[in-house]
């Protein structure tokens, strides 16, 4: 007999990635498989590799989250992170009031990414014994997302230098 399903004694590795609206990662950090993603969500927020510019009123900076992160703890990191937490309430009776109209939810943008991210063979499939170079991977991964976005849009002169 194996493990019960309901102790959650998952193995692997759970990436949690932050990305802008269009879907470009900004940052990402692994854990174990077995640890909640609120959990994550300080360290996500903490990881973004870009400097972000100051939110105004006028130009408030989002962030969409899942039912997951329906806590008060995951309310205050995004307050402290200076974010808009737009949160899918965890009872499904109140997701329906919570959402306003005319505004559809964003949280898929990141499920695109991951999905993206998972099509890169080593990332899918972990092999890598050390969390560092893992994680490196995933960086590399990010990068190169943004270089053929960049590429795509035509804001990269491959006849300058870096």
């Amino acid at each position: 007999m194996g493990k019960n399903p309901t102790d959650r004694g998952k193995m692997g590795t759970k990436e949690s990635v932050l990305v802008d609206a269009a879907g470009g990662p900004l940052g990402a950090v692994i854990a174990a498989a077995n640890v909640n993603d609120h959990l994550l969500l300080r360290e996500t927020i903490e990881a973004v590799v870009i400097e972000r510019p100051a939110p105004t009123p006028e130009a408030p900076q989002h962030l969409c989250l899942d039912a997951d992160y329906d806590n008060p703890a995951s309310r205050e990191v995004a307050a402290a992170g200076k974010y808009t937490p737009h949160i899918v309430p965890k009872e499904k009776e109140d997701r329906s009031q919570a959402r306003k109209r005319g505004y559809k939810p964003r949280r898929w943008v990141v499920e695109r990414t991951l999905a993206w991210l998972s099509k890169c063979r080593a990332i899918l499939v972990r092999y890598d014994k050390k969390d560092e170079n893992f994680l490196g991977l995933i960086q590399v991964a990010c990068a190169l997302f943004w270089y053929r976005r960049l590429h795509r849009l035509g804001r990269c002169d491959s006849k300058q230098g870096p």
